[in-house]
């Protein structure tokens, strides 16, 4: 059955202009951005189809082109909007801390990195650079890996460190396998960068680990 053909109070625009956003399920949201179906399928049971595929939510925005378009009727257009989507969604949350003291704001912080890194099939290392007020300059993604981890190299972080002139940083990284605990290396590679930071007083606040649920932060682990 066609959405159209569905009780009113039913169909996801309509659902969402009466109840709001956060009343839809992934599913209908999708929908909404979808538009139409496909033969014998409606939107909701594409989106539905395509979460299922995907593994989810995470797995659908962080699908390439080619896995994206491949099968189900979606071309590369549909593919730019979905991209064009979540980076001003990415924007906007970076809106939300730019100019703030992020240390007040744990939450935020977390949720953005959170944004940028996950469902990455490869490792990648990032980098928010604050002011001394600790305020954002800021981000960039310094170093990207494989599956099994990224080569961070320090006399990059320096040289960035140095160009943005900042006074202080917070690290983050992802682990493509969704858990976030830190391995050997990540604390080595942390306590690395600490020491080489210290000697231009530059501070780092944190090293985020970006997995499954909130991730993991070195700073409230005691690991700084």
């Amino acid at each position: 059955m066609a959405i159209k053909d569905w009780p009113e109070d039913e169909r996801p625009r309509e659902k969402l202009l009466e109840r709001g956003a956060a009343a839809l399920s992934d599913a209908e949201l999708l929908a909404i951005f979808l538009r139409t179906g496909i033969p014998g399928k409606s939107a909701v049971d594409l989106a539905r189809d395509l979460l299922k595929e995907f593994s989810g939510l995470a797995g659908l925005l962080a699908a390439d082109r080619r896995r994206f378009c491949e099968g189900k009727g979606l071309g590369a257009a549909k593919f730019a909007q979905l991209q064009a989507v979540l980076e001003l969604s990415r924007r906007y949350l970076m809106t939300r801390i730019n100019g703030q003291d992020v240390l007040t704001s744990p939450e935020a912080t977390r949720d953005y990195l959170k944004m940028r890194l996950y469902g990455s099939p490869h490792e990648i290392f990032a980098c928010l650079f604050l002011d001394n007020r600790h305020r954002v300059i800021c981000f960039e993604e310094l170093f990207r890996g494989t599956i099994d981890g990224a080569s961070v190299h320090p006399r990059e972080v320096l040289r960035r460190v140095l160009e943005t002139n900042a006074a202080a940083v917070i690290f983050a990284h992802n682990h493509p396998s969704g858990v976030a605990e830190p391995s050997q290396a990540d604390l080595r590679i942390t306590q690395r960068l600490k020491t080489m930071l210290e000697l231009i007083d530059v501070r780092v606040l944190d090293h985020v680990i970006i997995g499954d649920g909130d991730g993991v932060s070195f700073a409230e682990r005691g690991l700084l």
